[in-house]
């Protein structure tokens, strides 16, 4: 499975990309809204890069390496997670290396998961959530559709304090 777009692919990972997802991801800036350990260690890369794959064979999670083209290395992840076909719908995650951050890539690969979800799973509603601080994710999930549907009050504890969570979807028919 490979998701392809201007200059981004999404693909399930590959244990030689162990490296460059340790590289990106054991930055504290990463972690402080993510859901990712700190410190980062390269044994966290290569352990989740199995249970991924894992998890896409059985059609549970699609956690996707975000590749740059240009260079083909491993920028980031985007993933569809906790995956409900009954009720159609799914949680979209994503984070990006910070030398990436502010370049539009982000917004690209949410684009390439979002149509998949809605023309490939046949999803209805992809829903997201932000711990409250992170105003840049909440907005870029606005630039490309999502609608704020509200805040979970001390949703998330990271760091050693309490975060809320702001609440966002997007419906097919918004999507299309």
């Amino acid at each position: 499975m490979e998701l392809i777009g201007e200059r981004l692919k999404l693909r399930p990972l590959m244990k030689h990309d162990a490296n460059e997802l340790y590289n990106n991801a054991k930055d504290l800036e990463i972690s402080k809204y993510t859901t990712l350990p700190y410190p980062y260690k390269l044994n966290h890369a290569e352990e989740f890069i199995i249970e991924s794959n894992k998890k896409i064979l059985k059609k549970e999670n699609y956690e996707l390496g975000i590749e740059l083209l240009k260079t083909r290395t491993i920028i980031g992840m985007m993933s569809l997670i906790d995956l409900d076909y009954d009720n159609k719908n799914s949680e979209i995650g994503y984070w990006l290396g910070k030398k990436y951050w502010r370049k539009k890539l982000a917004k690209e690969a949410i684009k390439l998961i979002l149509n998949y979800g809605f023309n490939e799973l046949k999803l209805e509603r992809i829903y997201a959530r932000v711990m409250s601080p992170n105003i840049s994710s909440a907005k870029l999930l606005e630039s490309v559709g999502f609608i704020y549907e509200g805040r979970s009050r001390k949703a998330s504890f990271r760091k050693g304090k309490w975060m809320d969570d702001l609440r966002y979807g997007l419906l097919r028919e918004e999507f299309f």
